[in-house]
């Protein structure tokens, strides 16, 4: 059983701007076949957004997927881990959030990325995935 998130990390996030339209995140979406990117200013990591968040926040509001950015829908607060923090830790901060997803940032650089799926397929902390699962999602 992995015992840090770099055991369980996807490394190399794909990540968008935070003035990329709606398409362009669900097309790397797409095409990478994950569910999330994370929103970049610059180098920098402002935000996440999520398969669902193009949906909610936008589509169902008849909102336009072209001409809506993605600092439109994203959500600003990125939470994240180090790459040599405990699994967990991860579990412990997702249950806390009600989150899915971590970044896993090292030295202020994002480096990865942790979801609740890379856990569940760890078999870490079943009961608290569980409780994650059931959580109510943040919008």
């Amino acid at each position: 059983m992995a015992q840090n998130i770099r055991d369980v990390m996807t490394a190399d996030p794909t990540t968008c701007a935070h003035t990329a339209s709606l398409v362009d995140a669900a097309k790397k979406m797409r095409d990478g076949g994950i569910g999330n990117v994370v929103v970049t200013n610059g180098d920098e990591p402002c935000g996440i957004v999520t398969d669902r968040d193009i949906v909610v926040k936008a589509i169902a509001d008849g909102r336009d997927p072209n001409e809506c950015t993605l600092d439109d829908v994203c959500s600003h607060q990125l939470v994240s881990v180090a790459p040599g923090d405990s699994v967990d830790k991860a579990i412990g901060i997702m249950r806390d959030k009600a989150i899915r997803r971590v970044a896993v940032m090292d030295g202020g650089k994002l480096t990865g990325m942790v979801s609740l799926g890379d856990l569940a397929i760890e078999g870490s902390g079943e009961k608290a995935l569980d409780d994650i699962s059931a959580a109510p999602t943040n919008n």
